[in-house]
């Protein structure tokens, strides 16, 4: 401004047009050095590594609100690493992905290490892990060095796999589970619990099938191979390695507890049954009594119509007094023979009882 100032304005022609344009020159230099040495280092990396990135790809990142440090060094990474534009690693696909809530870095390093470890997986397929809410490095890395899964898992309250072969006998079991990241149905595919249940049906399932434990005990891996058949790891975003049997232990005889269990139930039912025959009989013994009682009382009865038949056939003359006496003498002797007969069954019972 002080060079202008020095300048005589008068002696130039057209001095209005000449000022703004002095002056909108000088904004513009202002503005590009702002620019320049905001984003001067970055812009140098990138050319210094052909990066591909330009000063104004570094502005219009600003205007879109995103970071260009995170993609400048995403793509310095790609480019150093030997990933080219064919692995879908652009500036475009980097400002996407950060724009959509993803890391740019974490993506990049994952491919790269995939890339070192002969893996194939697209720029696509790792935006969308991570998008997914995976650690795709983790998963990379996982693929690369298999993961040992405990089953149970420690963070169980059960220590061992309880399972019974067919003899009774209960085996504690605990086994370790190696498996790799299977990044092709890492997206929507079941995780570690899984993997552990399904692990812990099939080992439950293989010992439940051995007719005796000696069997398991001889050959642990039995257990190994047929849970390794049936293919666990359908759907999940792992592929198993191997499984292998850590640890067997022989448990309870569950066999012997549960038929003395049911022996007990059998006793109690038994014993229910023999109460209600019991219960029956004494009702059955209560009925008979009601009916001897009533019997007498009827006897009694029939006792008390014979004097007044005697006294009826006296009235009608149809008996005399002598036949009276014939009928006590029978009588008589009637009760004698009773009597003869009540004490001769009275000593025979003793006799038999010395």
């Amino acid at each position: 401004m002080t060079l202008l100032a020095q300048v005589n304005l008068d002696n130039i022609p057209g001095n209005p047009i000449l000022i703004v344009l002095l002056i909108g020159a000088l904004i513009v230099g202002l503005v590009f050095l702002a620019v320049l040495a905001r984003f001067f280092r970055l812009y140098v990396q990138s050319l210094a590594t052909r990066a591909g990135i330009g000063l104004f790809d570094l502005l219009g990142m600003t205007f879109r609100k995103i970071n260009p440090a995170v993609i400048v060094r995403s793509r310095i990474m790609a480019v150093q690493a030997g990933l080219s534009n064919e692995f879908g690693i652009t500036r475009e696909g980097l400002e996407a992905h950060y724009l959509a809530g993803g890391n740019v870095p974490l993506v990049v390093r994952a491919i790269i290490a995939a890339h070192k470890a002969q893996i194939d997986l697209p720029f696509k397929l790792a935006t969308a892990i991570d998008l997914a809410g995976r650690h795709v490095l983790e998963a990379v890395q996982t693929s690369v060095y298999p993961k040992v899964i405990d089953c149970p898992a420690p963070e169980s309250n059960r220590r061992t796999l309880d399972a019974i072969a067919k003899n009774g006998i209960q085996l504690k079991v605990r086994a370790r589970v190696t498996v790799r990241t299977n990044l092709d149905q890492l997206i929507g595919g079941a995780t570690e619990e899984t993997i552990v249940a399904r692990v812990g049906e099939g080992i439950v399932s293989a010992i439940g099938s051995a007719e005796t434990h000696y069997a398991v005990l001889e050959n642990p891996d039995r257990i190994s191979k047929t849970v390794l058949s049936r293919r666990l790891d359908s759907q999940t975003a792992f592929e198993i390695v191997s499984i292998d049997i850590a640890d067997v232990d022989v448990g309870d005889n569950i066999g012997a507890r549960l038929q003395v269990d049911q022996a007990e139930a059998d006793l109690r039912i038994a014993r229910a049954n023999a109460e209600g025959v019991r219960t029956m009989a004494a009702a059955r013994e209560q009925e008979m009594v009601a009916k001897i009682e009533e019997s007498r009382a009827k006897r009694i009865a029939a006792e008390a119509e014979v004097p007044k038949a005697i006294a009826d056939a006296f009235r009608d003359g149809k008996l005399g007094l002598l036949d009276y006496y014939k009928l006590r003498n029978v009588q008589a002797d009637t009760d004698m023979r009773t009597a003869i007969a009540s004490g001769s069954a009275m000593s025979n019972e003793k006799r038999g009882s010395t």
